[in-house]
């Protein structure tokens, strides 16, 4: 027997099942997520557990919320569970990056600039930017005034966007309520939210120190938001999202969260 040519086809052999490993492995990570989250049971979702009344805890210290009903019932009709990771909104695109989770539900703004990077659903719901200062500051009456002011912001908000549209500084934060609480130490002189999660803030709170100067004419939409491979899942999740809209599910959980004039 030839050593030397029995070498060379099991050298052959080696490579030619190394090399059909390695498309294994490739495919493997290119798994299709909707595939992978129904073999799984599981739904990931990353969410801030911080953003009334979209995502936040109850006083039993349940995680609830507008946009975290609407997850619930996404998974549902997925025929999984839904599994939240809290994050801060800044480490928020970072976890979907690393696969930590397989869609953000935290009133994400559907904006061309993410869209070049990540896909969304079909939006879920609108709404305007409010102008937040302190109540006792009658001289800013529009977002015009706010130039050279500092506003705090989370750095990759899209209000954070608009502040610097208009001229201010930013101080950097961690969510909305420590916004309040960096204008109510004169840490900041004004933030920029949803207003929405603003009126919202208000209601529930009734804290006077602050108040809304100014509303933004134009609204902006917001959904959930997925990595740019994961077309399947943004289907699926379409799909569930327009047969709520059908069956009355979508409105009776806008009506819950916000009263009879939804989302206005």
């Amino acid at each position: 027997m030839n050593f030397k040519k029995l070498s060379l086809t099991l050298g052959t052999v080696v490579l030619a099942l190394g090399f059909a490993a390695g498309c294994s492995n490739t495919s493997n990570k290119n798994t299709d997520t909707l595939s992978a989250v129904k073999k799984s049971g599981e739904l990931k979702i990353g969410t801030e557990g911080t953003y009334a009344p979209f995502t936040f805890h109850d006083k039993n210290g349940n995680l609830t919320g507008f946009d975290i009903d609407l997850s619930n019932e996404v998974a549902k009709r997925l025929g999984v569970k839904p599994k939240y990771f809290e994050t801060q909104w800044d480490s928020m695109f970072a976890g979907l990056n690393s696969s930590r989770f397989d869609m953000i539900a935290n009133e994400v703004g559907i904006k061309p600039d993410r869209q070049k990077e990540y896909l969304f659903s079909e939006p879920y719901s609108s709404s305007s930017a409010a102008l937040v200062v302190p109540s006792s500051n009658n001289k800013i009456k529009s977002f015009n005034d706010i130039k050279g002011l500092k506003s705090a912001q989370s750095l990759t908000s899209n209000y954070t966007g608009i502040a610097k549209q208009y001229g201010a500084q930013i101080v950097g934060i961690e969510g909305f309520s420590q916004a309040i609480q960096l204008i109510e130490s004169n840490r900041a002189d004004v933030t920029i939210n949803d207003k929405l999660a603003v009126q919202n803030y208000l209601t529930e709170t009734g804290d006077k120190k602050v108040k809304i100067a100014a509303l933004e004419k134009d609204t902006s939409s917001s959904g959930f938001m997925f990595r740019k491979t994961d077309d399947s899942l943004v289907k699926a999740v379409n799909k569930a999202l327009d047969d709520m809209k059908k069956d009355g599910t979508y409105n009776r959980i806008v009506e819950k969260w916000f009263g009879k004039n939804g989302l206005k």
